[in-house]
């Protein structure tokens, strides 16, 4: 177990961090100069990249995304920091997969609504 300081230093650290790189990119943002367009020019996709197949490619690539980076989070932590492991890690490997499983038809459903009311 780490010291309340340690723990308060290294919260405040990661904090620190996160805003100085936001305000950063806010800073860079506000410095680059705005191109303006006289005409709009519309990207047509690729063939491959339109339809059911794109959909479906788009939604499984942020849902196994997603998993791989919570996984990754939770065997980090609590493999690392905490020093559990085990039949812990077992649920922490399984219990998002089926968390994913649940929720990736809910996901592909609504990003179909979402593409239909976009045409």
């Amino acid at each position: 177990m780490l010291p309340v300081s340690l723990n308060v230093t290294l919260m405040l650290t990661g904090y620190l961090l996160v805003m100085g790189y936001l305000g950063l990119g806010l800073l860079i943002m506000r410095r680059r100069p705005v191109r303006r367009w006289r005409r709009a020019q519309r990207i047509v996709p690729a063939l491959g990249r339109i339809g059911w197949p794109a959909l479906v490619r788009q939604v499984a690539g942020t849902g196994l995304g997603g998993y791989v980076v919570l996984v990754a989070v939770a065997v980090g932590y609590y493999y690392g920091v905490a020093c559990l492991g085990g039949q812990f890690l077992l649920s922490a490997v399984t219990g998002p997969a089926l968390l994913i499983g649940l929720t990736l038809p809910a996901f592909l459903f609504a990003s179909w609504v979402a593409t239909r009311r976009r045409e």
